[in-house]
């Protein structure tokens, strides 16, 4: 062994140099890319433990020392709306992204509804053939997840918003940013953070989760659907090898194999595994706000009882995440589906309701744009502009109508129940001047009946031949209700219950 100390010794001494390494930056930080305006300017990366490292931007200029891990960051001033811009970033090596714009970054995420792209929606054609708009970008982040908070997302980059890539953007998100633009004329940056198929928990640091024991339940919830998950496993795992030797024996005889008979997102419903994998990496990249379109995953009698507690504590924990103070937070009320008799479809719209009572949150109702028949309306067109329009008001301080009506409270009027909206939008009206629809009524005893309705000025006053002492009030209380209340601003009214 003596005689190899001094060769290992000289590999030692050249550790040092074969260390150095060039200048780097995360996935975000790349050509075409939005960065958040009004807010110190978030530059960071990788280099030498120990080298100098400059970024310049709109005439400044910073300098830092990579830390004893390689890592470094900087904070430029403010930046008003604009671009093209260059950003320089030089080290041992010189890094220049062109084509850089300061604007306002949206992060947009959830289920498949917001993953949804626009070329599979209405008026796909005619929508991507107009879809100029070159100072919106969008960043897809890749499908991943993880067991603890990643630094950086998978490598990606910024694209246009042009015919040739906007097909396969998010049409919610392309609807939205279309309609913030056209009314802002600020350019705009798309974070595409979607998963179809994935629960709200999978959205939540593990931090924020087990701060709160109320939420406990979704560990159990895990526990039970990863036994489950071990024994499937174990089926697909036969299916498999069965599949392996089926495509096998096709591709020798020249004939097409057959789909693969097993489906790996699994790990997806892990307690904070998206957030770990795709939303983390993101928290250091200033945003102007989010939106969401999620809650069709949770929509079951076993997680639909503490969304509203869980959801409420994703919105906290983004807002505690990134750092912005409390970033407007749009989100999407689930549509109207014939989702059958095992459901808590209702339960779960009100849970979304009540996360309202956040600062800067607003909602989206589209009981009017579903697909009875289809988990994915078709019509996203209506969702993004409904989403836009919170936005124009919260973030952008327009004065306009932009939420339909909102139960605030019940008043007991002999056999009558007067039921109190805010966001009446200068009266409230049925589509069409039908009868009103979709509102029921009960008594101490809690069996709601369907109830007479009739609209007053802002009011609506319901009751039942029946219940002489009325208690409660719901509206649109089904997976796929009949309703029609609306306010004079045509957007519609949210479903409600005022029995906790």
């Amino acid at each position: 062994m003596a005689r190899h100390f001094p060769f290992a010794i000289g590999l030692l001494l050249l550790i040092p140099f074969s260390l150095a390494a060039d200048v780097t930056l995360p996935s975000l930080l790349t050509p075409h890319m939005v960065l958040q305006r009004e807010v110190p300017l978030h530059i960071w990366g990788m280099a030498s433990p120990g080298e100098m490292v400059s970024v310049s931007f709109l005439g400044e200029t910073q300098m830092v020392e990579a830390d004893d891990l390689g890592c470094w960051s900087v904070y430029l001033k403010p930046a008003e709306a604009g671009g093209p811009f260059s950003l320089t970033v030089q080290g041992l090596n010189r890094v220049v992204l062109e084509d850089v714009w300061v604007g306002d970054v949206w992060v947009a995420a959830g289920q498949s509804n917001m993953e949804w792209a626009l070329k599979e929606t209405e008026g796909a054609r005619e929508e991507i053939a107009a879809a100029r708009y070159p100072r919106n970008r969008f960043f897809r982040v890749k499908k991943n997840t993880a067991a603890y908070p990643l630094e950086d997302v998978s490598p990606a980059s910024w694209e246009l918003c042009s015919p040739e890539k906007a097909s396969n953007f998010s049409a919610v998100a392309y609807h939205f940013g279309k309609q913030i633009f056209e009314t802002q004329k600020i350019p705009l940056g798309f974070i595409d953070a979607s998963w179809g198929g994935t629960p709200l928990v999978s959205f939540t640091s593990l931090d924020a989760i087990s701060r709160d024991a109320s939420l406990m339940p979704v560990f159990s919830h895990w526990s039970q659907m990863a036994g489950e998950q071990a024994v499937t496993l174990l089926r697909l795992e036969k299916e498999r090898k069965e599949f392996e030797e089926t495509a096998a024996k096709a591709k020798a005889e020249g004939k097409q194999p057959p789909s693969r008979p097993w489906h790996p997102d699994f790990e997806a419903w892990a307690p904070a595994a998206i957030y770990n994998g795709m939303i983390a990496p993101l928290t250091r990249f200033p945003i102007r706000g989010a939106i969401w379109y999620q809650g069709e995953s949770d929509a079951s009698p076993e997680r639909a009882p503490i969304y509203s507690r869980l959801f409420q504590t994703m919105i906290r924990d983004w807002r505690r995440a990134w750092r912005v103070g409390d970033f407007p937070f749009f989100f999407v009320q689930l549509a109207n589906w014939v989702a059958g008799p095992e459901n808590a479809w209702p339960e779960l719209r009100e849970a979304q309701r009540q996360a309202l009572a956040l600062r800067n949150t607003g909602m989206a109702v589209t009981l009017d744009v579903g697909a009875p028949k289809d988990i994915h309306p078709r019509d996203k067109r209506s969702v993004g502009l409904r989403l836009a329009l919170a936005a124009r008001v919260i973030a952008y301080g327009e004065k306009i109508e932009y939420s339909g009506p909102l139960f605030r409270q019940t008043t007991l009027e002999g056999q009558t129940l007067r039921v109190w909206f805010d966001q009446v939008g200068g009266g409230l009206a049925t589509k069409g001047g039908e009868t009103l629809k979709g509102f029921e009524i009960a008594g101490a005893n809690g069996k709601f009946e369907k109830a007479e309705a009739r609209i007053e000025g802002a009011t609506v006053v319901v009751s039942h031949p029946a219940i002489a002492a009325p208690r409660w009030v719901r509206y649109g209380w089904a997976d796929n209700p009949e309703v029609n209340l609306y306010n004079q601003a045509d957007l519609p009214a949210s479903p409600f219950s005022s029995k906790e």
